[in-house]
């Protein structure tokens, strides 16, 4: 089956400045790909090249088949767009805007339904220019999905929400999926990525640095881990010769030691000859964001 996107060797530069570099992805229909990488990395130009709203230097886009700038009316039909910037009109409710987007499509969502999911039945007849910056997100989101697309662009959609709103729009979201949609999203949140994505692809510098499932890319980024939360001040590098593997530390009061299960008994061994305090030590894969990280750091390569 051909995927609902499929982006090949697709390079775009800017005053001579190469910001997507020979990237080649594919997001297979019914599935949710998220796209991250650091500032700058190339996630908003190349949403934007799949959207057909810039023009690619070199390579190949194609949305249910089509090119997105030539076949321009026949995929804008069938795609929903959330840009980091919205275009809704100063003066205009939430309401109006989502009705007049509805208005475009022949069998669109319910739009107080959609205002209501979305947390913005309280402010559906407020002016756009008194809405907050979250509650902007939000309308921008709702613009995207009210004419039940089978492909959704979202760059960065829950930026801004606060924790519950968050939650609810991820569940929108994995409705979206099950409704059988496409979804492309770009977050700089990892336990986003985490949970609505079925695969993530990472992107430095404007190329793919890897691709795969949370999981996939946990193993390529070096499995099974230790992970050791405390609240002493801990020698990484002594604990690391104790272990016999590294060590890294991933925040206050965290050590990830990049070993298997096997080595805990160590680990807790170190801990007790030194006097110092243990509030746990588990075993598992690593996160999605420690992966991301160390993948990062490996692209670089030594500072």
């Amino acid at each position: 089956m051909e995927p609902a996107i499929a982006v090949d060797g697709l390079v775009k530069r800017y005053r001579g400045r190469t910001v997507v570099d020979g990237l080649s992805l594919t997001v297979a229909a019914g599935t949710v790909l998220a796209l991250v990488g650091p500032n700058g990395a190339g996630k908003t130009t190349t949403v934007e090249c799949v959207e057909g709203f810039r023009v690619p230097d070199a390579g190949r886009v194609r949305v249910l088949g089509c090119d997105p700038r030539r076949d321009r009316d026949a995929v804008v039909a069938r795609m929903g767009v959330m840009l980091q910037e919205g275009g809704a009109y100063q003066a205009a409710s939430p309401r109006e805007m989502v009705r007049l987007y509805a208005s475009f499509h022949i069998a669109p969502a319910d739009p107080d339904d959609l205002l209501e999911r979305l947390g913005l039945a309280a402010v559906a007849t407020a002016r756009y220019r008194t809405l907050s910056g979250g509650q902007k997100q939000r309308l921008n989101l709702a613009l995207a999905l009210v004419g039940r697309p089978e492909v959704a662009i979202l760059d960065e959609p829950t930026a801004g929400m606060d924790p519950q709103v968050r939650r609810d729009t991820w569940r929108l979201l994995d409705g979206l999926r099950d409704d059988g949609a496409t979804v492309l999203l770009t977050t700089h949140a990892m336990d986003e990525a985490e949970h609505l994505a079925d695969r993530v692809a990472v992107i430095d510098a404007g190329r793919l640095v890897a691709a795969g499932t949370p999981a996939e890319l946990a193993a390529a980024a070096g499995g099974a881990v230790v992970v050791v939360t405390t609240p002493a001040r801990v020698d990484a590098a002594a604990l690391a010769a104790a272990v016999g593997a590294p060590v890294e530390q991933a925040g206050t009061g965290r050590l990830v030691v990049r070993t298997g299960a096997a080595a805990i008994p160590r680990v807790t061994a170190f801990f007790a000859d030194h006097g110092l305090p243990l509030h746990g030590v588990s075993a598992g894969a690593l996160s999605l964001e420690d992966a991301y990280l160390r993948l990062l750091d490996r692209n670089r390569g030594p500072a």
